[in-house]
Order: C-alpha cells, then sequence, then structure tokens
C-alpha cells in the first residue's frame, strides 16, 4: 500500500521535527511508502521508542469557526474560566480534524480553537497542553504569532507534559508561561530536512527512472538519483535560515529569558526539566496539575503574585 501524500510531506520538505520522531517515521513507515519490504538507514538521526508513539482545516474557509460558534463542535473544555486546548501528536498543516484520535493536530484547528478563546468573554485564560515531537513548519510560525497576541489579552500558560520539542516548542515559547514537570523535555529549536535515495533499490528492481524537467533546478532532490552535493547545500542554507526564523519566534515570546542568541546555543539540544528551566526554555518545574489549579487561582483573583 503506498501513501504518496504522506510521503511529500515527509521527504525534500523542512521540519520542525525532533530528528528521532523524523527515524522513528521513517523505520515505521518506510515499506508501506515504496510499497515493499526494504532496509532503511536514517543517516544523521536515530529512532527512540518515545518518539514512535502515535485536525485539519483552512484558513480562509471559515466552516470550522462557523461550527464550533454553532456549536456543532466543540471549540475547548472551559474549566474554572480558563480554555483548554490540547496540541498533542503530530502538528500538521490543512486537514478536517481538531485531533483527537488521528494522532495529528493540526495548526489551522488550533488557530481555529485560540481565536474562538480570545472572542470567548467567559474565558479569562487559555492552558495550553502540549506534548508533541514537532511537525511541519508550514502554518508554524503564524500560529506562534497569534498565540503571543492572545496573550497580549488574556494570560496564556503552557504546559508541557511531556514533550515540547520543536514546532511544539515555538507554539510552546509564545505563552505567557512555561511550566513542565521534571521528567518532560524542550527545546529541539532546530530544522531537519530528509531526502530519499531510491536509486539503488529501483536499480536491484531493474527499473530505471529518466527525470525530464524543465528549469535547471526543477528536478532538484528527486528520489531516484543520489543528492548532489550541490543540491544538499542549498538545502542547508534553507534549513539555516529557518533555524534563524524559529530562534527569533522564540525570542518574541521569551523576550529576556530566551534571546534569540541564546535560542541558536541550544544547538537544537533536547533538554529535560531543570536543565530545561536553566537554559531559559521553560519558567518552573511543577505538577501540571498543580500548576493548573495555580493558574486558575491566579486568573479568577484568588492568588498573590507568584514568583518568576
Amino acid at each position: 500500500m503506498r501513501h504518496p501524500q504522506i510521503a511529500a510531506r515527509v521527504f525534500h520538505t523542512p521540519l520542525l521535527a525532533a530528528p528521532a520522531k523524523a527515524a522513528a517515521f521513517i523505520m515505521g513507515l518506510g515499506p508501506r511508502l515504496i510499497g515493499a519490504e526494504a532496509e532503511f538507514e536514517v543517516v544523521g538521526a536515530e529512532a527512540t521508542p518515545e518518539a514512535s508513539r502515535r485536525a485539519r482545516a483552512s484558513l480562509l474557509d471559515e466552516r470550522l469557526e462557523d461550527e464550533i460558534r454553532g456549536g456543532r463542535r466543540s471549540a475547548y473544555r472551559v474549566r474554572d474560566g480558563i480554555a483548554i486546548i490540547p496540541a498533542t501528536g503530530t502538528l500538521v498543516h490543512r486537514g478536517a480534524w481538531l485531533g483527537q484520535s488521528s494522532g495529528e493536530t493540526s495548526y489551522e484547528g488550533l488557530s481555529a480553537q485560540i481565536e474562538m478563546a480570545r472572542r470567548d468573554g467567559m474565558v479569562r485564560g487559555v492552558g495550553l497542553e502540549l506534548d508533541s515531537f514537532g511537525g511541519e513548519v508550514a502554518g508554524c510560525f503564524a500560529l506562534a504569532d497569534q498565540i503571543r497576541v492572545l496573550r497580549e489579552e488574556k494570560p496564556v500558560w503552557a504546559f508541557i507534559s511531556d514533550h515540547a520539542f520543536s514546532a511544539g516548542y515555538a507554539l510552546a515559547s509564545q505563552a505567557t508561561r512555561i511550566v513542565m514537570p521534571r521528567t518532560a523535555g524542550a527545546g529541539s529549536i532546530g530544522v531537519i530536512c530528509m531526502h530519499a535515495d531510491r536509486s539503488e533499490a529501483l536499480q536491484a528492481m531493474g527499473v530505471k527512472v529518466t527525470v525530464i524537467s524543465a528549469g535547471n533546478h526543477k528536478a532538484d532532490g528527486n528520489p531516484y538519483e543520489p543528492l548532489p552535493e550541490a543540491v544538499r547545500a542549498d538545502l542547508q542554507a534553507e534549513m539555516e535560515y529557518l533555524r534563524g526564523v524559529f530562534a527569533e519566534t522564540v525570542a518574541l515570546g521569551r523576550g529576556d529569558r530566551l534571546t534569540v542568541e541564546a535560542a541558536l546555543a541550544t544547538e537544537a539540544r533536547c533538554l529535560t526539566g531543570k536543565e530545561a528551566v536553566d537554559a531559559g526554555l521553560a519558567d518552573e518545574i511543577a505538577n501540571p496539575r498543580e500548576a493548573f489549579e495555580a493558574f486558575a487561582d491566579e486568573v479568577n483573583g484568588r492568588a498573590l503574585t507568584r514568583p518568576c
């Protein structure tokens, strides 16, 4: 069974995903993508058991928001005046579902929820619950900007339980405050792109593919030949540019707590617990449920100021 639409979203396109997640994807779905059993080698990343764990909408078509406003779809749950918005699994651009059992959450679905929470007079704060190894670049930074705008009107706390890597961290970094338990992870401020070289596999099957293209760079990175060094260099330059955009976005959200230079200095490392707080990736180590109660006390005027 072939899944060309999945392959198109993974190969030769920049991803904000932890390397372990990218490797797990290739090792798990690789044979299905090509329709045959094959041995896959992932150069530059290793899969981990955690990364192997298992929303879609339109920015221009407002039907999702219309369904939410009309009561045909629940935007979020409100607890003690706080809208709880989960961002879990793989973060993707476009589609029809907010997430649920698909293992994916779409940026458009999250955008619709956030916009509704901004307009909702009964919502006094927003709790982002994050458990994601990352996802696609497309749509991520626009949503990050939206979260940063929201927090100017209503406090937004990000509760990491248990992963906020790459695109997941891009969203978390825009919150007013980031809370994580001591075993949770955050970071991976970097960009990854994968190229699948199928030339040897096709040769073994007796298949020769001829790529006919117009434009010197139209066929760059095609999977039917090894990746030329010049194309690799171009892709590397694109990854570095997007990494800079990522770091700038994080700095806009974190301010003095994590500057552009400090974000880049992490070199896309994934940090855990206190190490993440010390690096400025998060603000507090706490049990998420207890931290949520403190957030609720604060937005409802039941608590004094909390330590920074």
